[in-house]
């Protein structure tokens, strides 16, 4: 002081005081009051000098670093959160920065300072551009790559934070010794999941000379490392949380007790006391917890921490809304800011109170009026109110203001969500018409609001002005990728992720004109800018498939369960690729898989019973609806459920009994349409017959054409009638079905003009819908009860000749049956053979085609061949059908296999008593057979 007062006011001499208070523990405003004194009496002897070699020297660039240094013992340790206001601090501290830095830009030190306050004071991306500027001159500076670690942590890009971690190590080996170093490495471990490394880590850190007790520095390189007191406390407080989420309570405990035995007294010690708060937590300790944070005073740093953790604690556990409210509303008391405000209004947004939150905020913006935050959170609030009015008032008042410009995204989008679509193309015109821009984010928003105007011209059906407005958003985001890579690459993800999104909203709507070759060509654009966005590779994928291009298909598939092996629409979709192909075994095992993760999943079990049917494996259904049975209690409630019995019982010749089931399912918004549809086809044929067919007609003599049968005949075509009202098709080939089926209903009928008014309106399908199939089969069978066979005939051989496809599987089947039995009747046995062997291509359970094959070799006298048929349609068709049975046990008596002919008779008889001739005709005669 004597030399102070003899020599005059110096800076380096109030530099040295400061270095002492801070040394004698004295409050933190002494200290920065201090600080303060170092750089007014610094630059006041500056004042007058010409930039020259004198200025340069007194300046003193090294020096005034070192105060920068101090200063920032005193600054937040992380960047600020949303609304938050930036510490004073750094803004005296960048003030500095700019004039070292303008004096001296080589100056590696200043440039990395700069760097680390931009950081500290939120401004991420012009501190990594700081950052990047160090590392281009001089790569193997080791502080400059953890800082650039620390903005990538904070942007949570784990990747690119390992990335610089492992190249600051492979430029210093000695980086290792940095507490900082394994501070980060273990916040990137922890986030990854990896939570044992991160233990080691951390532990390794805590072993580091510059942790130990009164220690705040350490030596690497002859050159002094500072370990702040604020990272010393993070590696405490990560190996803490690591030790909790790892289940090492114990563990937790005492390293946080060490923590506070090591910090206790330092401003350090209430970001303890918050953690110990969290530990009594895990122990359901919650008043030990509370009482720990009450006696925070606002004077104290973390001041704000505390009351966020207290009413988190109010809120989470002790259920207090009032007392939740009650702490921030202390918070804007005791410490009034535009950030404490904006807390306060978030906590009403969180109790579900959005018009008191829009009070708060309205305050807060009244403090901070250019916070665009708090704006935006103004306007959502007033929407999630239902204010839509006050909310298109404030967006627009906002706006007039000229300060909120970007507002404009969001109140056309909220103009969109109203349907209000003159509205928001006027907005989104105004926010386009301005001169050509370059910068950067002006081509950014240029580029979001083209494609929100495109999606309200898609609303308004003007597809082509759409179209435009995305090949307008395609040429200007070729352009921010360009630029983005270079001057904002952390940008750059979400630009592509937009790009993509332009790419593969022009191919929907190519795919939409039917232009599939446009539209294959811009989801293929879409992958380049996003490969791994399965939305567009299950959308590529469907129009393969559209193309009948089913290795492409495929290949789409494959990569889609690449990326997510367990995806169920690509799962689904690799398994119907496998069912067109006719590999029902590969089909079958997709099917597997996803009802092995999910026993429930109702549709893809219904179509597992199709495949299974379809590659004869009829046997293995039971125990997947077993499955599905155990898996939930409330199975035999579950409408899926009774849907998957119904097709099961249906498809193994119990009719009767499959209706009941369908008739559960009948109601229900999901599977009723379907459940309808099996009901009505079921009654107008029960046994599966081929309607129209002659083959068989006359084989049950007189009961086809008696009363009773003829009475159960009309009664189920009323039935049906009735069942037909139920249905209510959303969609045009929805209403087409409904045509064909109340036609259908009509031929059930058999009379005359009944089938003449189907046949006039299948034949008027049939020209509207080419080649579709269930309205040819619809004509070839009316033309067949008319009696007009070469008619039906011609119909049918049209439908032979097209390729077979899933989606009319059934009609293609029913088809070629009724073809066959044309050709069987003319005795072309080799033609219906040929059309017999591709039904069964297609569906092994087919009973009928093994039953029409049956028949051409007993008529060939072949009763071997014959009784191996009619065996398959036994077995098929569940040994229901008396007709199979009785000409199945002839066929045995023929080919002297008496025994399987006796057991096949009594299981007819013990079903059908009085089922005619089989007594007589073969049970007696295998028996007199045997004896002799």
């Amino acid at each position: 002081m004597e030399i102070q007062q003899s020599i005059g006011k110096s800076g380096e001499l109030s530099y040295l005081r400061a270095v002492l208070a801070m040394k004698k523990q004295q409050k933190q405003e002494e200290v920065i009051q201090l600080l303060n004194e170092v750089l007014d009496n610094h630059f006041s002897s500056l004042q007058g000098l010409p930039l020259g070699i004198q200025y340069f020297e007194m300046l003193n660039p090294d020096f005034l670093l070192e105060i920068i240094r101090e200063y920032l013992n005193f600054c937040p340790n992380q960047p600020p959160a949303a609304g938050q206001p930036v510490s004073p601090l750094l803004k005296h501290c960048t003030s500095v920065l700019e004039t070292v830095v303008k004096t001296a830009p080589g100056l590696q030190q200043a440039v990395f300072l700069i760097a680390k306050v931009k950081y500290l004071a939120g401004d991420v991306e012009a501190a990594r551009s700081s950052v990047q500027h160090c590392l281009e001159h001089n790569p193997s500076y080791a502080d400059a790559h953890l800082l650039m670690a620390q903005v990538y942590l904070h942007q949570d890009n784990l990747k690119l934070c390992s990335h610089s971690l492992e190249l600051c190590l492979s430029y210093s080996f000695e980086i290792r010794e940095y507490p900082l170093y394994n501070l980060l490495k273990a916040q990137t471990q922890k986030r990854m999941g990896e939570i044992q490394e991160a233990i080691r880590t951390l532990q390794i850190a805590m072993g580091l000379p510059g942790m130990k007790k009164g220690g705040s520095s350490l030596k690497a390189k002859g050159r002094k490392i500072e370990v702040s007191a604020s990272d010393r406390v993070s590696i405490f407080l990560e190996l803490v949380d690591c030790h909790r989420m790892n289940g090492e309570q114990h563990e937790a405990a005492k390293v946080l007790q060490d923590a506070i035995n090591e910090f206790s007294g330092t401003p350090e010690e209430l970001r303890l006391m918050i953690a110990n708060a969290e530990l009594a937590l895990t122990h359901g300790d919650v008043e030990q917890a509370l009482s720990m944070l009450r006696n925070v005073s606002p004077e104290q740093p973390y001041f704000t921490q505390t009351k966020e953790k207290m009413a988190a604690i109010y809120l989470q556990h002790r259920k207090d809304k009032k007392l939740y409210i009650s702490c921030y509303r202390d918070l804007v008391e005791k410490v009034p800011s535009s950030h404490t405000y904006l807390l306060l209004g978030d906590a009403y947004m969180n109790i579900q109170e959005p018009e008191t939150a829009i009070e708060i905020y309205e305050q807060a913006l009244k403090k901070s009026p250019k916070d665009g935050a708090l704006a935006s959170k103004i306007g959502k609030a007033l929407i999630k109110t239902h204010n839509y009015t006050k909310a298109i008032s404030y967006y627009e008042t906002a706006l007039k203001s000229g300060q909120q410009n970007f507002l404009r995204y969001d109140l056309a989008e909220l103009l969109l969500k109203l349907k209000q679509y003159e509205k928001a193309e006027k907005v989104l015109q105004q926010a386009l018409d301005h001169e050509m821009v370059n910068d950067l984010s002006a081509l950014m928003d240029d580029s979001r609001y083209l494609v929100l105007l495109a999606k309200t011209y898609s609303k308004m059906d003007r597809s082509e002005d759409a179209l435009v407005s995305l090949q307008r958003a395609r040429e200007i985001q070729a352009r921010v990728l360009k630029r983005a890579q270079l001057e904002q690459p952390d940008a750059a993800p979400a630009q592509k992720s937009l790009a993509a999104e332009i790419s593969a909203e022009i191919a929907r709507h190519a795919a939409v004109q039917r232009d599939y070759e446009k539209a294959i060509k811009f989801f293929k654009e879409a992958l380049v800018y996003c490969e791994t966005d399965n939305k567009v590779i299950m959308e590529l994928a469907h129009l393969y498939l559209a193309q009948e291009d089913i290795d492409s298909c495929q290949h789409q598939c494959a990569l889609l369960l690449k990326n997510d092996q367990h995806n169920e629409a690509a799962t689904m979709m690799m398994a119907d690729l496998m069912f067109r192909k006719q590999d029902y075994e590969q089909a079958v095992f997709h099917f597997q898989q996803l009802l092995e993760r999910k026993p429930d999943n109702y549709t893809t079990l219904s179509r597992l019973i199709d495949i299974l049917r379809r590659a004869g494996k009829l046997e293995e259904i039971p125990k997947f609806l077993d499955m599905a049975e155990k898996c939930s209690s409330r199975a035999k409630l579950e409408p899926g459920f009774h849907y998957c019995k119904g097709l099961y019982l249906w498809y193994t010749g119990e009719p009767n009994d499959a209706l009941r089931h369908f008739n559960k399912a009948r109601k229900d918004s999901d599977w009723g349409q379907n459940a309808i549809y099996n009901m009505i086809e079921i009654c107008l044929n029960p046994d599966n017959e081929t309607v129209g067919g002659e083959v068989f007609d006359n084989l049950d003599g007189d009961m086809g054409n008696s009363t009773e049968k003829q009475e159960s005949v009309q009664l189920a075509v009323r039935t049906a009638e009735k069942l037909l009202k139920e249905l209510k098709p959303q969609t045009i080939p929805g209403h087409i079905q409904l045509r064909i089926m109340e036609n259908y209903c009509l031929m059930a009928t058999k009379q005359k003009a009944n089938v003449e008014r189907a046949l006039s309106t299948f034949t008027e399908v049939a020209a509207a819908e080419k080649d579709y199939v269930p309205a040819l089969l619809g004509m070839a069978t009316a033309y067949m009860i008319l009696k007009q066979t070469p008619r039906a005939r011609n119909q049918l051989k049209r439908i032979s000749k097209m390729n077979w496809n899933p989606v009319d599987a059934e009609e293609f089947e029913k088809s070629l049956l009724l073809l066959a039995d044309i050709y069987i009747q003319s005795g072309k046995y080799d033609m219906a053979g040929e059309l017999l062997k591709r039904c069964l291509r297609h569906n092994r359970s087919c009973c009928k085609a093994y039953e029409y094959t049956g028949y051409i070799m007993e008529k060939e006298q072949a009763y071997k061949d014959a009784a191996s048929n009619y065996e398959l349609a036994w077995k098929y068709g569940n040994q229901t059908s008396p007709t199979v049975g009785y000409k199945l046990a002839f066929n045995y008596l023929k080919a002297k296999r008496y025994v399987d002919a006796i057991d096949v008779c009594h299981k007819v008889l013990e079903l059908h008593p009085a089922y005619p001739k089989i007594r007589k005709d073969i049970l007696d005669k295998s028996r007199a057979a045997l004896r002799t």
